[in-house]
């Protein structure tokens, strides 16, 4: 891991970044931080909101600069916002800050966990499984590029995929 020593859970939504991020936090003894909520807090509105207002273009210039910060920080697990990784000073940040760990599910899926889910302002669409197949071909090249691992979210329980995402690690540390 870098000095920074983050971990930075990156991936589209629905993935399980968060429910991830919190439990891997409570196993590792760390500092879990969600960027959106992170971007909420400080602003003190949710992120439809945001959209609603500033545009897609200023909820990135927020999320850029929330990632930034936070990579400045040590020993947190991190779960970014499932556009984060479309700006490249982002993902500069993000390989600077530790390691970045892709939760990778496929479409089918990722449209599953958050069909019903209202705070996705890319996803209020009138077909929204054709806008997640959009979001995820442009953005999995990305998240490849970024990953120091990968591990696929296909299913199964949160508990399991936290034991893989922690098997990764290890492995890593002892490469």
């Amino acid at each position: 891991m870098s000095a920074k020593n983050n971990i930075y859970l990156i991936g589209m939504p629905g993935a399980g970044k968060t429910t991830v991020g919190r439990q891997l936090a409570r196993r590792l003894q760390r500092t879990f931080v969600d960027a959106d909520h992170e971007i909420e807090a400080r602003t003190g509105v949710r992120i439809p909101l945001i959209f609603d207002i500033e545009g897609e273009l200023g909820f990135r210039d927020r999320e850029s600069k929330v990632i930034a910060d936070l990579a400045e920080q040590s020993n947190l697990i991190v779960a970014t916002g499932g556009g984060a990784v479309l700006r490249a000073e982002n993902r500069a940040a993000l390989k600077r800050g530790g390691t970045v760990i892709y939760l990778h599910a496929i479409p089918r899926l990722l449209f599953e966990r958050t069909r019903l889910d209202p705070n996705r302002p890319l996803l209020q669409v009138a077909d929204p499984m054709q806008k997640i197949e959009e979001l995820f071909a442009e953005r999995d090249p990305l998240y490849r590029e970024v990953a120091d691992i990968i591990v696929n979210s296909l299913g199964g329980s949160i508990a399991h995929l936290v034991k893989l995402v922690e098997k990764e690690l290890q492995k890593q540390c002892a490469a």
